[in-house]
């Protein structure tokens, strides 16, 4: 019996085919083969192979998955796109679409992770996951986040500025008692929001109840004296039984913010975002995702935690002391987290590590206004104190939306002074396209005056 090369039930479809249908999650793939040993390469054959794997076949055919079976379940062959490569490899950017249908009854995270993003990497050379489209259907089986931007924007009653975040420091170690001083000072400077290090645990000296209990104290008392409210993020990473049952308490003890890393899965994110006993916006820690980069680049990865109900999360950036993505990926992370995307609210981006506020110019220029500045030696660093540290944030944002450059904005403000002098004022390299050389860009070159 005749047997086509390629089979059309997976080969034979391009955007045009499942649009109307909105039934599909489309990955978006960037594989790269080679083959040392010989002249031919079937790449759709790779395709093909690596396809399967996140629906429905084996190695060897099995007589029981039908072209029926295959039509209504097996990924879909989407794009093709072929990239230059040298002799004896193959590099292409590949769109695979894989049927909601496998998830009619039972959607869920772990299983959709499985297919996008599964066993499909152990064939190319490499392969790295670009972006996924979420059809609408399977996104209304989520809720997203409770808050996102406009929610946090409200509790906290500013809605025309970037928000600024203390990180608590050292990791780990402090009583309740020396948290609760720490981050009561840098409420008094103004900090919108303070959070517990992801690295944060119960010590023996620190209780989970007793540190939210003195934090939520001094923030109290801080809001009391300068009519400013500060939200705590406190960390409830822990075992899986565990997280959802911290949060809960948390939340009936008045926890004003959560902290989860993502260490505990996605899953488990999308568990508390949608508990409506859990009633504190949730701030996820990308520590560990950060293994996962290789692979799966940040956009989809920030597209998939925003989906499962984060509020705000942390985002790559250039002006980091952990400079784990390009300036684009970074950029493109932001624009992922706030872009419209069904029922699903934006949230929050926090381009952290090593941030202060001489970095607040070219952070803000490339983030936009719905962002948070995240800090812990860049407020706690500051030689004039935890106040001032934060005061000194405030004095930068401030001037940079007044388009004041911060050198100017520091002469009558000792504490943005103090912070530009420890640490320095970043301004961005500007890049002069589509002019001959730059002597000819009118930005540029010299003025005929």
């Amino acid at each position: 019996m005749f047997k086509p090369l390629y089979d059309p039930h997976m080969f034979n479809f391009t955007w045009e085919s499942i649009v109307p249908g909105d039934d599909m999650i489309v990955g978006t793939y960037y594989i790269e083969d080679v083959v040392e040993d010989g002249d031919f390469i079937d790449h759709l054959g790779q395709v093909e192979r690596l396809a399967l794997e996140g629906s429905t076949a084996s190695w060897m055919e099995v007589v029981e998955e039908t072209p029926e079976l295959r039509d209504r379940l097996a990924s879909k062959v989407i794009g093709y796109y072929e990239v230059p490569a040298p002799k004896g490899s193959r590099r292409a950017v590949i769109q695979l679409g894989f049927p909601t249908a496998a998830w009619d009854v039972n959607v869920n995270v772990p299983m959709m992770l499985l297919s996008i993003a599964g066993n499909c990497f152990a064939f190319p050379t490499n392969m790295r996951l670009l972006d996924i489209y979420i059809p609408e259907k399977l996104a209304q089986k989520f809720q997203g986040p409770k808050f996102g931007v406009p929610g946090i924007r409200d509790l906290l009653g500013v809605h025309d500025r970037p928000l600024v975040l203390q990180i608590i420091k050292p990791k780990m170690g402090m009583t309740p008692e020396e948290t609760a001083n720490q981050v009561y000072q840098s409420a008094l400077g103004g900090a919108d929001l303070v959070k517990d290090d992801e690295m944060c645990t119960e010590l023996a000296n620190c209780p989970f109840d007793a540190r939210l209990e003195a934090v939520l104290r001094a923030l109290e008392k801080a809001e009391k004296e300068t009519g400013h409210k500060t939200i705590y993020m406190a960390s409830i990473t822990d075992e899986v039984d565990r997280v959802q049952e911290k949060a809960r308490r948390a939340s009936a003890a008045g926890a004003t913010g959560l902290l989860l890393a993502y260490s505990a899965g996605p899953s488990m994110l999308r568990v508390i975002a949608e508990d409506p006993q859990v009633t504190a916006p949730i701030l996820l820690h990308v520590s560990h995702m950060l293994a996962l980069l290789p692979t799966i680049n940040f956009p989809v990865l920030a597209k998939i935690c925003r989906l499962c109900g984060a509020d705000m999360m942390l985002t790559p950036s250039i002006w980091s002391s952990i400079p784990v993505a390009s300036l684009e990926e970074a950029l493109r992370t932001t624009q992922t987290l706030l872009a419209p995307m069904y029922h699903i609210k934006p949230i929050w981006t926090m381009p952290g590590a090593g941030v202060h506020p001489g970095s607040v110019e070219p952070m803000l220029a490339e983030n936009g206004k719905d962002m948070i500045f995240m800090a812990g030696g860049g407020i706690l660093g500051h030689p004039m104190g935890y106040t001032a540290g934060a005061k000194a944030f405030r004095q930068a944002i401030d001037a940079a939306l007044e388009g004041i450059p911060l050198d100017v904005a520091s002469q009558d403000k000792p504490e943005l002074r103090a912070a530009l002098e420890t640490w320095g004022y970043r301004k961005r390299p500007a890049t002069r396209w589509g002019y001959y050389n730059k002597e000819f860009h009118p930005k540029f070159g010299p003025k005929n005056i």
